[in-house]
């Protein structure tokens, strides 16, 4: 059955590329916007869901991958900066503190209908940053299309104290983890 990453996401493609199964890749049309009172891991999971079946309706018998992230710090949610300003006040922010990262991951099976969603949470304490450190590391890694402007899988590490969650790779977007097993649902066994 073909596989699909119903994600234009480069670093999601990189994750899935880890684990060696071929695969499409189609950007779905899906509005983001919050709901009224909706948690941070709700939404990522209603999210994920959405992309995964909004691809799903233009492909035929294939598993579809979609996969949403949603970030929180002390009640607010962390979207993507865009822009350096908005990079500097997202570290600003997030220095000395902790924001939760719900990572959602969907697989859904076009033939018989089928969803199965996972959300896998990920803690990460950030260090004390000052204004020098955000500079320095703002003018290596412009990490503007990463939600709390910061590449975990990149020079952000080091603006990193402290990781708490199952899988490493659902702070990058995609819990490689939780997909497999999702996978395995379906018969699909990557190894």
């Amino acid at each position: 059955m073909q596989l699909v990453l119903a994600s234009a996401s480069r670093y999601r493609r990189a994750l899935l590329e880890r684990l060696g199964v071929a695969f499409s890749v189609a950007d779905p049309d899906v509005d983001e916007s919050r709901r009224p009172g909706e948690a941070p891991e709700v939404m990522a999971a209603r999210l994920a869901e959405a992309k995964a079946l909004s691809v799903a309706r233009r492909w035929r018998d294939c598993l579809v991958i979609g996969c949403d992230q949603v970030a929180v710090r002390d009640g607010e949610l962390l979207g993507k900066p865009g822009t350096h300003d908005n990079a500097v006040r997202q570290l600003r922010a997030l220095s000395g503190g902790e924001a939760v990262f719900h990572t959602a991951v969907c697989v859904h099976n076009s033939s018989d209908a089928t969803t199965r969603v996972r959300v896998v949470p990920c803690r990460v304490t950030f260090r004390k940053l000052d204004d020098g450190v955000i500079k320095r590391y703002l003018a290596r890694e412009q990490a503007y299309d990463c939600a709390g402007s910061a590449k975990a899988e990149g020079l952000g590490i080091a603006l990193i104290a402290r990781m708490e969650g199952e899988d490493p790779t659902a702070l990058i977007g995609l819990p490689l983890i939780a997909l497999v097993d999702l996978l395995r649902e379906q018969g699909l066994n990557v190894i």
